[in-house]
C-alpha cells in the first residue's frame, strides 16, 4: 500500500483578481436547505502532457494564477456565508478569497494503482484542512490544494461548501479554472447567478401525493432506530464495487418481461444495491423502506423549469421511493427496477414546486431520515472538466473524507476497469456486521466470489 507524506505551503487566501461587486445574494431555497451546510470533497488526478505548447513550468502556480482570475466572474464563491433574518443564508461578496495550498508529493501517478480507482492511499494528504466541515458560516467557501507529484503530474483536492454550487456547478468552476490556466481569455461557460428560479415565490403547505413531501419524522425528540443513524461512522466500513460490462449483464439476465431491454445500468445498480443494503441491515418484514434519488435538474429531461447554462447553484431534486421489505425483497427484480424509473419519472413540474415550497418551510428535507437510501449519479458531473490542455483528468471523484456523515448514501463514479472498459464504481457505506450480509447477497446476484468485486477501504 502506497504511503506518503505531502509537503504543503501555509494556507493564502486567493482573491479576485481584479475589483468585483460588493453585495449581498441571495441563495434559492434549495442552496439554503438545512443538510446542505457541509463541505463537499472533490479530487482530481491529472496527468502531463509533455512537449504541449503551452504547458507551465509549475502547475500549481498556473492553477493559483487562474484561481484568481475565474473569481472574478464567480465573485461570490469568493465572499462569505452569513445569516440574514429567519435563519436564511445570504452570501456577502467580501472578495475575502479561497484557500489555496501548493505541495509536493514524492510519488508518481501510477503508484496510486492501475487503474486508478478509489480507495485512493493517503487521500487526507491530497487535501487541505477544512476545521469543522459542517460550519460553514463566515468560512471561506473553498478550500483547494494543488499537490505536484514526481512524474509531472498533479492532483487537485477541494472542499466546497454545498449551499454555494452543487456537483454539476463545482464542476463548472473547476473548468473555469482550468481553461484560463491553459490561455483562454475567458471561460467557455459564462457564471449565472439567478437563484430565484428555485426559490418559492407563493410557498404552499399543500401536501403533495408523492411519499418525498410526506412528513417522516421530524420531531426533535424522535429517536430513531435505524442502526444506520444508531451506528458512529467510526464503526463502519467503506466498500467500492466495481460494475463493468460483464457485471452489468449477468445482473441484467435477473430482469424479466419489458424491462429486460430498457432498463439503464444505474436503474439496475440503484435496484440491486438496494435490496441487498435493506437485507444488510436486517430492517423488519414491515417496515418502510425508501430509495431516495438526486436528479440533476439540467438537461433535456427536465421540461418544467428552465435552468440556464451557466447556472452553478444547487439544480437538484429528490423523489422518493418506498416500499416495505417485504414487498422490496421478495418480489422480482423488475419490480424494484420499475419503481426506481417510476421514481426518476414523477418529478413534474407540481412535484419540483412542492419541493422548493417545502424547502422554504424548512420541512424538506426532513431532519430524521429513517431507512432511507440515498443514491446519487455522479458519472458525468466531470465530462469537458479536463480542460487544461497540458494535462488530461485520468481518475477522481468524490472521496471517503471530509463530512463523512453526507456519505451515508451512494455515489455512481465512471472509471475504467483493468481492461480499460468504462464502468461504473459504487460506494457503499455500513456498519461493520452489515457489510459482510451485503456482500454475499451481491455475490449472489453476480454468481461471484466477493472478493473479485471489491475494492476495499475501512474506517
Amino acid at each position: 500500500m502506497l504511503s506518503f507524506k505531502a509537503r504543503r505551503s501555509e494556507p493564502e487566501l486567493v482573491s479576485p483578481a481584479r475589483p468585483t461587486p460588493h453585495e449581498t445574494k441571495a441563495l434559492s431555497d434549495l442552496d439554503d436547505q438545512r443538510t446542505l451546510r457541509y463541505y463537499e470533497t472533490v479530487i482530481g488526478f491529472f496527468r502531463s502532457r509533455p512537449g504541449h505548447s503551452n504547458r507551465p513550468d509549475d502547475p500549481a502556480k498556473a492553477i493559483k494564477a487562474a484561481l484568481a482570475v475565474a473569481l472574478v466572474s464567480y465573485y461570490p464563491i469568493a465572499g462569505r456565508l452569513m445569516e440574514a433574518a429567519g435563519g436564511k443564508l445570504v452570501v456577502d461578496c467580501t472578495a475575502e478569497g479561497v484557500v489555496f495550498v501548493e505541495a509536493d508529493a514524492d510519488v508518481r501517478l501510477e503508484e496510486f494503482g492501475k487503474p486508478l480507482l478509489p480507495p485512493y492511499p493517503c487521500v487526507e494528504e491530497l487535501l487541505c484542512d477544512a476545521g469543522e466541515t459542517r460550519a460553514v458560516i463566515g468560512k471561506p467557501l473553498l478550500l483547494m490544494q494543488v499537490t505536484r507529484l514526481l512524474c509531472g503530474g498533479f492532483v487537485i483536492g477541494f472542499h466546497m461548501s454545498h449551499n454555494i454550487a452543487d456537483g454539476f456547478g463545482m464542476a463548472q468552476f473547476v473548468r473555469a479554472v482550468a481553461e484560463l490556466a491553459r490561455g483562454e481569455a475567458r471561460p467557455t461557460i459564462l457564471p449565472i447567478w439567478n437563484r430565484d428560479l428555485l426559490t418559492a415565490h407563493n410557498p404552499s403547505l399543500k401536501p403533495h401525493s408523492n411519499p418525498s413531501y410526506k412528513p417522516l419524522q421530524n420531531s426533535l425528540d424522535y429517536k430513531s432506530d435505524d442502526v444506520m443513524l444508531s451506528t458512529p461512522v467510526e464503526h463502519m466500513i467503506v466498500h467500492y464495487f466495481l460494475f463493468g460490462p460483464r457485471e452489468i449483464e449477468t445482473l441484467q439476465r435477473h430482469v424479466r418481461g419489458y424491462l429486460a431491454n430498457s432498463v439503464t445500468s444505474f436503474e439496475l445498480l440503484t435496484a440491486v444495491m438496494w435490496r441487498c443494503r435493506t437485507i444488510a441491515l436486517g430492517y423488519k418484514p414491515n417496515q418502510l423502506v425508501r430509495l431516495m434519488i438526486t436528479m440533476n435538474a439540467r438537461g433535456k429531461w427536465n421540461r418544467h423549469t428552465f435552468i440556464p447554462r451557466g447556472y452553478y447553484g444547487n439544480a437538484h431534486f429528490s423523489p422518493i421511493a418506498e416500499a416495505t421489505v417485504a414487498e422490496l425483497c421478495k418480489r422480482p427484480l423488475a419490480h424494484t427496477v420499475e419503481l426506481v424509473r417510476k421514481t426518476k419519472l414523477c418529478v413534474t413540474k407540481e412535484c419540483m414546486n412542492s419541493m422548493i415550497d417545502n424547502a422554504s418551510t424548512r420541512q424538506w428535507p426532513p431532519l430524521m431520515m429513517d431507512r432511507i437510501y440515498e443514491v446519487s449519479d455522479t458519472k458525468w458531473i466531470a465530462t469537458n472538466v479536463t480542460r487544461f490542455g497540458w494535462a488530461e483528468l485520468v481518475g477522481g471523484g468524490i472521496p471517503l473524507a471530509g463530512d463523512l456523515t453526507s456519505k451515508l448514501g451512494s455515489d455512481h463514479m465512471r472509471c475504467r476497469n483493468e481492461g480499460g472498459e468504462y464502468s461504473t464504481i459504487v460506494s457503499m457505506l455500513l456498519p461493520r456486521p452489515a457489510m459482510q450480509i451485503f456482500k454475499e447477497e451481491m455475490a449472489l446476484w453476480l454468481n461471484k466470489q466477493d472478493e473479485k468485486l471489491i475494492i476495499l477501504s475501512s474506517l
